[in-house]
């Protein structure tokens, strides 16, 4: 089971930063378990967001040929909780971006309260670990991660014939 952790996006500028929107609800399973009678979104899954929405643009940047994974967390930096009921948007930048790798710089906002700043390192392992093998498929950009951006893509191209 591949877990989601971004609902949609709300704005996506290929090659250079996203924002993904996340609503924390009680119907998450995990959530009753942290912490009963004070339920909270784990900070790593906060972190996990950010790896999906800025894995996803890092992607996007080289058209999904690569199979990017999250390789460092650089900084991750939590201000306040976030509780269910709440509404998170994801920020993320391309800080750099090579044929090897990709570094990234975001925040994590409840409207305008910032609730986390988090930089990571992606891995195009492909390019990166000479003499390992892996299956031809992409196996990390999934139909289910590529379907967060149809409206982007398909938007992005009505908008360049007009």
């Amino acid at each position: 089971m591949r877990w989601i952790w971004i609902d949609k996006f709300l704005e996506f500028e290929s090659g250079k930063r996203a924002v993904a929107l996340k609503n924390v609800t009680l119907a998450e399973e995990h959530l009753h378990d942290h912490f009963p009678g004070f339920p909270v979104m784990p900070e790593c899954l906060m972190i996990e967001a950010m790896a999906q929405t800025a894995g996803i643009l890092v992607g996007q940047a080289r058209n999904f040929q690569e199979k990017v994974i999250l390789a460092k967390i650089k900084k991750a930096a939590f201000y306040h909780y976030v509780r269910p009921g709440d509404t998170i948007t994801i920020h993320a930048e391309i800080d750099h971006i090579s044929p090897e790798a990709a570094s990234t710089d975001g925040e994590i906002r409840r409207g305008q309260d910032l609730i986390a700043g988090i930089s990571l390192m992606f891995s195009h392992i492909d390019k990166n670990l000479a003499g390992k093998r892996f299956p031809e498929e992409n196996f990390v950009f999934t139909d289910t991660f590529r379907s967060l951006l149809e409206g982007f893509v398909q938007q992005d191209s009505s908008e360049d014939q007009s």
